[in-house]
């Protein structure tokens, strides 16, 4: 639990006895890789924080083509959203590509939170803002730049998922073939 007060403490401090309450509302749990939080249909019951390992949010359209919305590391969120806020069954899974660890809780744990501390309302209202910030940016980037671009902006935000996940998942998240991919990768580390 000591991760998850130096999370929100990156936000807004919290006393003691303020985080032994917050505390009261997440659950810890250990993922191995290829694991799945959420699979497509469920029930979207939980928010997760990734406090260890690497993680990937993708859907799968009616040809069967993976699309990958989304990868999180350490400190960062994820869950089906639509299905969460709106409490409906998933469209999205979750799945852990190296073993780690989650901190989650409920929308109404979450809720509750809010209602409860100004402070952590504040923090879900910086993580919800920021969250929608990089999704804004991914999706400017995905519509209006080339595939070289693409690699390069990934490259250059988050260097240390080049080497931990699997080619074939950056190319889907870049929307490029394997290939593609590829000649990206050698031309960048001429």
């Amino acid at each position: 639990m000591n991760r998850l007060r130096e999370h929100i403490e990156e936000i807004t401090p919290v006393t003691d006895e303020e985080f032994d309450y917050i505390k009261t509302f997440f659950t810890l749990k250990k993922v191995r890789k290829n694991q799945f939080l959420i699979h497509e249909g469920d029930e979207v019951k939980f928010e997760f924080l990734a406090l260890d390992g690497i993680f990937k949010v993708f859907y799968i359209d009616e040809d069967g083509k993976e699309h990958i919305l989304q990868f999180a590391k350490k400190n960062w969120w994820m869950t089906d959203y639509i299905g969460f806020f709106k409490q409906n069954n998933a469209t999205m899974f979750v799945e852990c590509l190296k073993d780690g660890e989650v901190a989650f809780l409920t929308l109404e744990g979450r809720e509750k939170l809010a209602s409860e501390f100004h402070k952590m309302e504040h923090f879900f209202r910086v993580k919800l803002t920021n969250g929608y910030i990089a999704l804004q940016q991914r999706i400017t980037l995905l519509l209006s730049s080339t595939p070289q671009q693409r690699y390069e902006e990934f490259s250059k935000l988050y260097p240390d998922l080049i080497s931990q996940i699997p080619k074939k998942y950056i190319a889907e998240y870049l929307g490029v073939s394997r290939e593609t991919l590829s000649r990206l990768y050698s031309s960048n580390n001429k």
